[in-house]
């Protein structure tokens, strides 16, 4: 398999798996009806509507914030997919395109519903006090993952991944 099919196929794995769980959450599990949902002593389950950017920041409901963020979002996956064409090494090409897959299932959220659906919440109790991380979904996982895995093909990677 060339590494731009495996980064197509990333992508498009990526967009699919992410935009399942958030149809099964929000329509067949009816996560806004139950509430949280406790699955393990550390993780909950938990529905999020972001209508910012990455851990929420920018969070700015008008429809000018939001087609600006479109627009910068589609920018940089148009960038990301001609560093992945240009890609010679397959875990680059890779890591590519699960953070254009995840990018684009965020903005499908942002379509759809005018905020992107987040329902994944770590957590840890210390000393009777609750830490929480950030509520994020599949495509957000495949975004760290992908850049990850562009830090360790840049530094340790033979030979090292390059943008264009």
């Amino acid at each position: 398999m060339t590494p731009l099919r495996a980064g197509i196929i990333s992508a498009l794995v990526t967009v699919v798996l992410d935009q399942a769980s958030k149809l099964w959450l929000l329509n067949v599990f009816d996560l806004a009806r139950r509430g949280a949902v406790k699955v393990t002593p550390f993780f909950d389950l938990v529905l999020a509507w972001n209508i910012g950017i990455s851990f929420g920041w920018l969070q700015n409901d008008s429809q000018a914030a939001q087609l600006a963020l479109m627009a910068v979002k589609a920018i940089a996956v148009v960038a990301l997919a001609i560093w992945m064409a240009r890609s010679h090494t397959f875990l680059a090409t890779v890591a590519l395109g699960l953070i254009i897959g995840g990018a684009i299932g965020n903005s499908i959220d942002r379509l759809a519903y005018g905020a992107v659906v987040d329902f994944a919440l770590f957590h840890v109790e210390i000393g009777g006090n609750t830490f929480n991380w950030y509520v994020f979904n599949l495509a957000d996982v495949a975004i760290v993952a992908g850049v990850a895995a562009l830090l360790y093909d840049s530094f340790l990677g033979v030979p090292a991944a390059k943008a264009p």
